[in-house]
């Protein structure tokens, strides 16, 4: 029992480690899947927050880009100005030369010679077609002048609409960084709040687990102090009965000797009778006078034979009592008495047993005649309580073969019986008490008392 409540209690220690060993080890497990999830999801933080500042370094660059664009294109413009304004200055001075020119003209001037008209026209002529190259040349500048402002115009409302749109798109992405910054935080939040459930969920299982084991071992200990003490009861109660089946098995070889040494001498005896009986028949069958007289003598030396065998006896059983009353007794205790129930009933069996166990006797229980005389041949019972009626040999049987017994011819018999007409044949039989069904419990306890204390044990 104590080996089977230790291996339950080693294989339940043992499940108990491996559980914690393997909660340990998931544990340890989920801890490095948790790190490198957090460390791939920095990771691609990091990777979008690097393209969200590369792309804004990139708007950056644009917008310095295009910002010594538009100076340039101002320089070319204002150098495009200036150029314009001196060609319109030199058209200013040209036409005003003309129209120096012209006013020279119109003032009256001597009448030169007849030859030099000719030469007067052809020069009013080139002037005229001076001033008309002139007037041509200022058109031709101010149209050119004025596409270059339309084109100018037309170039900064579209660098400012690719500078508006850069603009946009970067507010776009920085909108979407920080959403997907939001996202993510509150992605980990909640990953966090799992883990911390999945934590404590798996602390308080462990706790459970623990205080379970605690109380395995607790129960596994109580029990084998329990085992302990059953044990040492028992090994105690074993030693008692060695002792007391000892003393009485002692008591019994004593009576056994003495009963067996007795025996030798009646026969003995018995023999030298017998040889004088036939002496005497033999000397009989030579002289019939001699023989009566013979047969006289032999029946006086009987008789005188067995008055000797009797004061033998009873100086024996003299000398055994002066024994005994030398030697200190004490009566014998509820705990020393042995009782031998003798039924094939298994009720009435359990029913006495209960009840003489409940009064401190010893009890021994046989189902047949057989099995009681079994008993009775290992040890001698104090009492004995037997039904009538018993498969093979029955009460009345039972009683005398334990009169007939030297060993257990003093033995108290009890005999228990529902029928009325069994006195004479108890009686007859050796029956010490008989008891009716149902029998009062205070009877038969009284019974065996006063053969408690008729026994006495040296003290």
């Amino acid at each position: 029992m104590n080996e089977l409540l230790i291996l339950i209690l080693v294989a339940a220690l043992t499940v108990a480690m491996l559980l914690l060993v393997w909660g340990r080890r998931r544990r340890q497990q989920r801890a490095r899947q948790e790190a490198k999830r957090r460390e791939a999801q920095q990771r691609h933080t990091a990777g979008q927050a690097a393209h969200a500042a590369h792309a804004q370094r990139l708007a950056a660059e644009r917008q310095l880009a295009s910002a010594p664009d538009e100076a340039a294109r101002r320089d070319e413009a204002a150098r495009r100005d200036a150029a314009a304004d001196r060609e319109a200055a030199e058209i200013v001075r040209r036409i005003a030369e003309a129209e120096v020119a012209r006013q020279a003209r119109t003032r009256p001037e001597p009448t030169p010679p007849a030859v030099d008209t000719a030469a007067q026209a052809r020069a009013q002529a080139e002037r005229e077609a001076a001033e008309a190259q002139a007037r041509e040349e200022a058109d031709r500048l101010a149209r050119e002048q004025a596409a270059r402002e339309e084109a100018e115009r037309a170039a900064h409302a579209a660098a400012e609409a690719q500078a508006a749109r850069l603009a946009a798109e970067a507010r776009a992405r920085a909108e979407a960084t920080d959403r997907l910054a939001r996202e993510r935080a509150e992605h980990e939040a909640e990953r966090a709040a799992e883990r911390e459930a999945a934590r404590a969920a798996a602390e308080a299982e462990a706790a459970r687990l623990a205080a379970e084991a605690r109380a395995r071992e607790e129960a596994a200990a109580r029990l084998a102090r329990e085992q302990a003490e059953r044990e040492a009861a028992a090994q105690a109660a074993r030693a008692a009965a060695e002792a007391e089946a000892a003393r009485l098995a002692a008591e019994a070889r004593a009576r056994e000797e003495a009963a067996e040494r007795l025996a030798r001498e009646q026969a003995e005896r018995e023999a030298a009778a017998q040889a004088a009986r036939a002496a005497a028949e033999a000397e009989a069958a030579r002289l019939a006078a001699e023989a009566r007289a013979r047969e006289e003598a032999a029946r006086l030396a009987r008789e005188q034979a067995e008055r000797d065998a009797a004061e033998q006896a009873a100086r024996a059983a003299q000398e055994l009592a002066q024994a005994q009353a030398a030697a200190p007794t004490r009566e014998l205790r509820a705990d020393e008495t042995l009782v031998l129930v003798a039924d094939d009933s298994k009720i009435v069996r359990v029913k006495l047993n209960r009840l003489l166990v409940s009064q401190h006797y010893r009890v021994a229980l046989a189902e047949s005649g057989e099995q009681a005389l079994e008993l009775m041949a290992a040890e001698r019972p104090h009492l004995l309580i037997t039904d009538v009626e018993m498969p093979g040999i029955d009460g009345f049987e039972l009683t005398r073969v334990v009169r007939a017994t030297p060993a257990t011819a003093d033995l108290p018999v009890v005999m228990i019986t529902g029928s009325d007409d069994k006195h004479e044949q108890a009686r007859a039989a050796g029956v010490t008490q008989l008891l009716g069904k149902p029998y009062p419990e205070e009877a038969l306890i009284a019974a065996i008392e006063s053969a408690r204390l008729a026994v006495r044990v040296p003290a």
